[in-house]
């Protein structure tokens, strides 16, 4: 008793659970030298063993389930597939799963004692809240789509997913990414300057940022690789040392993306070396580098250009992430800590990744109604490169899961339902060995033929990781249009005059032209996680009813689009497009019918109060089934240069067949602020428009006959708000 009572006496404060984070983290950091303190600011961060600091490594992913590690783990679908649900309650339970997987697989590290290994950590970088402003920028689809409020809303649901919510310990730590102005092009990203207007940057590519700091309580922000106005991203002063630091009072930690540092040197080129480039970037309140250039900041110090405090202030943060996250305490005081492995792939995550795939899945065309299938289908003939492609339906930054279901496996448990399958062509190249004449005797007394094509995560993704081939350029798409023998096959199928369904897996908006008018059904199926196929069956046998909507415009063609290295948000997008669309944001059919009656709100409404907004929505079908209420501004009589129309709220609502419920919206005075031409954001008198129903309200009239409108008056003083 008295070696432990001498013991607890001369236990380092640090060690001290019953003490506050910031006591303790200042005592750890007071007995660090500065060769230590700078070995703990790098990704790959060695144990220190005289302080009893484990090994540890920053680098972990999960945008849809725990990307990269050697443990079989649950994949959901691909984020913009994600997006497309419209349901961030759904996606905070699919976050909440990760999250356990993401402890279980770390625990697990811990145990076999291998923590410096990359992916075995539980500082995740994720999500991704760039916004997708250009469908050819190949990292699209790990965003949440085109729109802020969107991003915002999936973003927050993810973060509060991932980290939890106990007072004392984080679950995870999540990454707010990649902050910002950040959208391609991929092959330019490491030497790329992007420019924006104050407006664009207040009302695109700022808010879905603030909100997951200021509601989420998201614990990290990695900066970009390009630079913005000049000055890298991971060095800047207007994001990081004013927006973040000053104006947002941040008080999470900032890493680099990895090897962004490295870009000040020989991609910017603003630093003559590394020295500069690592004190510059620390001072500038990036905490830790991906990368190993912070390894010259102790020659920074002796040379001036940083001081041993300003280091200590990074470290801090840092080590203040890694106490939150239970490192430094005993497993009994870790809740999480006794996560079990046996959560990877329980039978409820694969529940959940199925119900989000199902979710995820956007109905764009069904002709005469020609799903659900009839029972009358025997024969299929299932066509295309991805009807049977495990790679493409995984998506990108994703784990390995035990059983990953595409739609040939799908079929072919159907029970009476006989499949004949062939790819027939690869995604940009026809199989020299193809004989038409010898399919087309084939498929003759087939049923029905389903072409699953798209794209891949192979061709289109971050640098380095796809690309390669004609349409397709350092992980960004040089074109938006299918690949050309995808539509010449199809167009030799339709002429054996069977009735035909095209199945789009891609991460990106597609235009498909010929399909769109000629094909009587078009469903969009992104990177629909290990339960693709299932999910897919399901909705071609009407188990399940279609309920996904369009996170992106898809647009007719490449002349469509402004150069991808123009960041101005003119003509991008549902908010600023001002042409003809092939779908539009927010559209999304279902095997029933909604009406929208009795749009009711106030026709004057004081500013400072809280705007009720409230709709009938009518399922006046035969089935039961789900519809994404949409709430849309207008601000346009006010500041005629403002967004056509803004998606505000949104509520994914379910009813039976002949059932109507009332829809509520509730708008805070914020909810109500434009931002003008100058970015300040603020709500002023004057008449704005309210739209609500089931597509956005910029669409071409013949998708927006759904949509419901109205005016208030904003009367009373005008109030500013800040990004």
């Amino acid at each position: 008793m008295v070696g432990a009572s001498l013991q607890a006496q001369v236990q380092p404060a640090y060690l001290n659970p019953d003490l506050s984070i910031d006591q303790r983290v200042n005592d750890l950091v007071s007995r660090m030298t500065l060769e230590e303190k700078v070995s703990q600011m790098t990704h790959t961060s060695k144990g220190i063993k005289r302080l009893g600091i484990p090994d540890y490594n920053w680098w972990n992913e999960c945008l849809h389930g725990v990307a990269r590690s050697t443990e079989k783990v649950t994949v959901f679908p691909q984020p913009i597939g994600l997006a497309a649900t419209f349901n961030p309650q759904e996606l905070f339970r699919s976050a909440e799963m990760i999250a356990d997987e993401g402890r279980a697989v770390y625990n697990a590290s811990v145990q076999k004692g291998n923590t410096i290994r990359r992916y075995t950590g539980l500082t995740f970088w994720t999500p991704n809240i760039n916004i997708f402003r250009d469908p050819r920028w190949g990292r699209g689809h790990e965003t949440y789509g085109e729109d802020p409020y969107l991003t915002s809303e999936m973003g927050i649901a993810m973060v509060k997913g991932l980290q939890g919510n106990n007072p004392n310990y984080l679950k995870l730590s999540a990454c707010a990414k990649h902050f910002a102005v950040h959208s391609g092009p991929e092959p330019l990203r490491h030497e790329f300057n992007a420019t924006a207007s104050d407006r664009d940057l207040r009302e695109t590519y700022l808010p879905a940022f603030y909100r997951l700091i200021k509601e989420a309580n998201v614990s990290g922000v990695m900066c970009a690789y390009n630079s913005f106005n000049g000055q890298p991203c991971c060095g800047s002063n207007l994001f990081l040392r004013k927006i973040l630091l000053h104006d947002w009072k941040f008080d999470g930690y900032v890493t680099s993306d990895c090897w962004a540092i490295t870009d000040f040197l020989y991609g910017h080129k603003t630093h003559p070396d590394s020295i500069s480039a690592s004190s510059d970037a620390v001072l500038h309140g990036t905490d830790l580098e991906c990368g190993d250039t912070y390894r010259s900041l102790p020659a920074a110090v002796n040379a001036g250009l940083i001081t041993e405090e300003q280091i200590d202030i990074s470290l801090k943060k840092l080590l203040r992430i890694r106490f939150r996250l239970g490192m430094f305490d005993p497993q009994n005081k870790v809740p999480y800590s006794n996560i079990p492995y046996s959560v990877l792939e329980s039978r409820p995550h694969q529940e959940q990744a199925l119900k989000m795939a199902r979710q995820s899945m956007v109905l764009l065309k069904n002709a005469k109604n020609l799903l659900p299938l009839s029972s009358k289908v025997k024969k299929i003939a299932l066509i295309g490169p991805n009807a049977d492609n495990q790679t493409t339906q995984l998506g990108n930054y994703n784990g390995i899961p035990s059983k990953n279901i595409t739609l040939l496996e799908a079929l072919r448990a159907e029970k009476g339902v006989e499949v004949v399958y062939d790819a027939l062509s690869d995604f940009t190249k026809l199989d020299e060995k193809v004989d038409f004449q010898r399919f087309a005797d084939k498929y003759k007394d087939c049923d029905l033929i389903i072409y699953v094509g798209g794209i891949s995560p192979m061709l289109e993704g971050e640098e380095g990781d796809a690309g390669g081939v004609e349409g397709f350029v350092g992980g960004d798409r040089t074109t938006i249009n299918l690949p050309s023998v995808q539509t010449e096959v199809m167009k030799r199928l339709y002429q054996l005059n069977k009735p035909m369904i095209f199945i789009c897996m891609s991460g990106s908006a597609m235009a498909f032209n010929w399909e769109a008018e000629n094909l009587p059904v078009i469903i969009q199926a992104w990177y629909g996680g290990q339960a693709a196929g299932t999910a897919l069956a399901d909705i071609l046998f009407g188990r399940y009813n279609p309920s996904g909507k369009l996170p992106v415009t898809f647009y007719h063609s490449d002349a469509d689009l402004p150069s991808i290295e123009d960041y101005s948000m003119a003509n991008r997008t549902y908010r600023y497009f001002k042409g003809d669309v092939l779908y539009p944001f927010g559209y999304g059919l279902s095997y029933t019918s909604f009406k929208y009656n009795k749009l009711q709100m106030p026709a004057e409404h004081q500013i400072g109060d809280t705007l009720t907004v409230k709709v009938e929505v009518r399922n006046t079908g035969k089935l039961a089934g789900e519809e994404v209420v949409q709430l849309y501004l207008s601000h346009r009589a006010i500041a005629s240069d403002t967004p056509v129309c803004q998606l505000a709220r949104f509520k994914k609502v379910e009813l039976k067949a002949g059932e109507c419920k009332v829809v509520e919206f509730r708008l805070a005075t914020r909810d109500l602020a434009y931002v003008d031409e100058t970015g300040g954001i603020g709500t002023t008198p004057g008449t704005i428009s309210v739209f609500v129903g089931n597509v956005c309200p910029s669409a071409p009239k013949r998708f927006t006959s759904k949509v419901l409108s109205k005016s208030v008056l904003l009367k009373g003083e005008p109030e500013y708000f800040m990004y």
